[in-house]
């Protein structure tokens, strides 16, 4: 039998890395455009586009794509809030991955969070100080 940590739920740990993916998505979409024109790297921005044309897709629903990682988040942060008090086991070794699953699960909550308004301040905030048009 798995030592997996019985108590901990399924869901409070794969939301923490659904939301990872989908704030990782705002950046993929927004971020990382910016980022390559502003250095000057267009031509790797066209072939980045030419490898996967989903870029655009993402680019062209920025809209929906923030609002899916907005919904995501907010679940992920719910069922972490919910699971913050759940008992771990009596074992100590199960103990100790239970408290290590939760901090884990917490972590990459936050630093998905953050690339989220990364992504935010790309795609929303920063072009309302384009100067060039």
């Amino acid at each position: 039998m798995s030592k997996l940590v019985p108590h901990t739920s399924l869901a409070t740990l794969l939301s923490g890395y659904v939301s990872l993916f989908a704030s990782g998505s705002t950046l993929l979409c927004c971020a990382l455009p910016a980022l390559l024109v502003a250095i000057g790297a267009g031509a790797a921005l066209a072939g980045l586009v030419t490898t996967f044309p989903a870029l655009v897709w993402l680019s062209n629903h920025k809209e929906e794509t923030f609002s899916f990682s907005a919904a995501m988040l907010f679940l992920s942060g719910w069922l972490q809030w919910q699971n913050r008090s759940a008992p771990c086991p009596i074992d100590p070794t199960l103990a100790k991955q239970c408290m290590q699953s939760r901090l884990i699960s917490r972590r990459v909550y936050i630093f998905s969070v953050g690339l989220f308004f990364i992504g935010v301040l790309f795609a929303f905030v920063l072009p309302f100080f384009n100067t060039t048009t």
